[in-house]
């Protein structure tokens, strides 16, 4: 019989490792979409700031130490695809002069902050299953452990793919990130629809 922590952990890798998840899917195929494999320390740190965001609201919202209005929340999470998406064009011909400092402020402030917001939109999940009064901290721990194993699964996915398609393939970096960021930004916006006018 699973335990409690392994229950939740895979609870927490299901819930991002679903095509149900598609809002968290496209949003980290936006945030790694400017990078190859050789920029592995930018995506790690733009990665960690993002987990850092995500982390901290999940916990303060699971444990009952924030509120919000869920709907605001399932809005604000495609429009987070959608200026990481628009960005990512904006800099698109900038592509092969760019060198960016790992620590670059604003990239990383941005994951950062858009991580919040969708730590919030985990923790709807997370109280769902939990109930409303509810405030396990194995149960947090859990889900949060299995959300980045998920999360680690997806960026090196992405990355690989993106490795596949530039070198064996011989795709141009610049068509790759328009392609990827466009197609970003096309699904947020049908997500975004579908809240608005359901």
């Amino acid at each position: 019989m699973a335990s409690v922590f392994q229950t939740y952990l895979q609870l927490g890798f299901l819930h991002i490792c679903t095509p149900r998840a598609a809002d968290h899917l496209t949003f980290l195929l936006a945030l790694c979409a400017p990078y190859v494999l050789a920029d592995w320390r930018r995506v790690l740190a733009l990665v960690t700031s993002f987990t850092v965001g995500h982390s901290l609201t999940l916990a303060l919202a699971t444990l009952g130490l924030v509120a919000f209005r869920p709907a605001l929340i399932e809005a604000l999470i495609p429009v987070t695809i959608m200026v990481t998406a628009l960005w990512n064009l904006r800099g698109a011909g900038q592509l092969i002069t760019r060198r960016t400092s790992v620590l670059a402020v604003a990239p990383n402030a941005l994951a950062l902050g858009f991580g919040l917001i969708h730590g919030l939109g985990f923790s709807n999940y997370l109280r769902a299953l939990l109930g409303a009064n509810s405030r396990p901290l194995e149960e947090l721990l859990a889900f949060n452990v299995g959300v980045e194993l998920g999360q680690v699964l997806i960026v090196a996915t992405i990355l690989l793919v993106g490795a596949v398609l530039l070198g064996s393939l011989r795709v141009v970096r610049r068509d790759w990130l328009l392609t990827t960021s466009g197609a970003a930004l096309g699904i947020a916006t049908v997500l975004l629809l579908q809240l608005l006018w359901p």
